[in-house]
């Protein structure tokens, strides 16, 4: 079971380290905390059936502040049952762990400790803030698109800047589908319903069921459909309205997809572009890829430039362009410039282990700001926390920070600049 051992390999015990050591020069306008979350799968009776997204949640963190890291902090998200395994956000100056499937989001402070269970998104019938709730950089709100495994229905929700739940709009289905991210633009909600769904509580891919992408107003009202050839949606990069389209960029793989498996797929980078009767789907990128982020000030809005990794998780070759097969890497970042259909790649080594980058801005240019990940060091046996800039994304890192321990590879997370 490989999603047990290597770079997925869970860690046993909750760390504090601080002052750490740093190679390079830390920018001194990143003030805050950066953090991600995912699956630390202790104590796994059957590794044969062991599904890599389950486990304990762990958020991991690393302070800076002028200039300076001060601190990393691991700490398990305690709740009840499964803890939240797959995001981390913050909402109305509050931090949230965050799951799918049904299960309630965690607060956590400042220190990565868990305050509790929480009702973020809650609504009458029991559904939360799902995994990729989504903010709008404009409005503040925090969008939702939430299913719970029994119920044959989404529902979307809208948390607004304070907190509170100010819309919620019911999207019925023919069975529980695996949604496990969604769009946003300004005025519309995308969501895709693939043959990945729920057969009772086994979730698998069901060839019968049609590949439907679904455009609603973000005020609610009634659900476009559109059918397509059958497909499996990954994650979201960024979406816009465009006159009386929308468009969308996002990572997808030709099916099946088998949950026990996620690394078995070979996802690429697409952009889709959904007119009133017909949906143009383009490959942007057809090299590995998946975890695509966007500056988040871009959110819901036309967007030039996005990030993507290419990970051990599927531990398929990247090759960048004019470079042989044989430098090809196994970790990278991807830059790409959607404007002019360019792509910048930053390799890492071929034991290293890179998750997904996410973008911390330093200015008002779209990609004016830093890319911040977790790679792992073979040579330490633990993790860097690596800060490269955006906009000299091939370059070397402008600081590494060196953690103490190792992370292991996980889902996704966020920075958490200070107010």
């Amino acid at each position: 079971m490989r999603y047990l051992e290597g770079p997925f390999a869970p860690v046993t015990e909750e760390v504090t380290a601080y002052d750490l050591p740093v190679t390079g020069r830390i920018p001194a306008e990143l003030n805050g905390r950066y953090l991600r979350n995912g699956p630390n799968a202790l104590g796994v009776e059957d590794p044969v059936v062991h599904i890599w997204g389950m486990g304990q949640g762990m958020v991991h963190g690393v302070r800076l502040r002028d200039g300076q890291a001060e601190w990393y902090r691991n700490r398990f998200v305690r709740t009840p049952g499964f803890a939240p395994m797959v995001h981390v956000i913050e909402h109305a100056q509050r931090t949230f762990a965050l799951a799918e499937g049904g299960l309630p989001p965690a607060e956590l402070d400042e220190e990565l400790n868990t305050v509790g269970g929480c009702e973020l998104g809650g609504t009458a019938e029991g559904f939360t803030a799902g995994a990729h709730s989504k903010h709008d950089p404009l409005t503040g709100e925090l969008h939702s698109l939430s299913y719970m495994v029994g119920h044959d229905l989404v529902q979307y929700i809208v948390t607004d800047a304070g907190g509170s739940v100010v819309q919620t709009t019911a999207i019925p289905l023919t069975r529980t589908p695996f949604m496990h991210d969604f769009a946003l633009t300004e005025n519309h909600v995308v969501l895709w319903d693939t043959p990945l769904g729920f057969d009772g509580f086994d979730c698998r891919w069901l060839p019968e069921h049609p590949t439907r992408v679904g455009v609603m107003p973000r005020t609610g009202g009634d659900v476009r459909w559109l059918e397509i050839d059958p497909i499996h949606v990954s994650h979201t990069l960024n979406a816009y309205d465009d006159g009386d389209s929308v468009v969308v960029d996002l990572v997808t793989a030709e099916g099946p997809f088998d949950p026990a498996d996620p690394g078995a797929i070979r996802p690429m980078l697409d952009r889709w572009t959904i007119a009133p009767d017909k949906i143009h789907q383009r490959r942007v990128d057809d090299r590995p890829q998946d975890f695509p982020r966007v500056n988040e000030a871009r959110a819901t809005r036309p967007h030039r430039y996005g990030y993507s990794a290419a990970t051990a998780l599927y531990g398929i070759p990247f090759v960048p362009e004019g470079m042989p097969p044989d430098d090809a890497f196994t970790n990278a970042l991807v830059k790409h410039d959607l404007e002019r259909g360019t792509a910048e790649v930053h390799g890492f080594g071929r034991d290293e282990a890179v998750g997904e980058a996410v973008f911390a801005a330093a200015g008002e240019g779209e990609d004016e700001g830093y890319l911040l990940t977790y790679v792992h060091d073979p040579l330490r046996n633990a993790s860097d926390l690596v800060i490269l800039s955006a906009q000299d994304f091939t370059g070397e890192p402008v600081a590494r920070v060196h953690l103490p321990v190792r992370v292991p590879l996980g889902l996704h997370g966020n920075w958490l600049p200070d107010h």
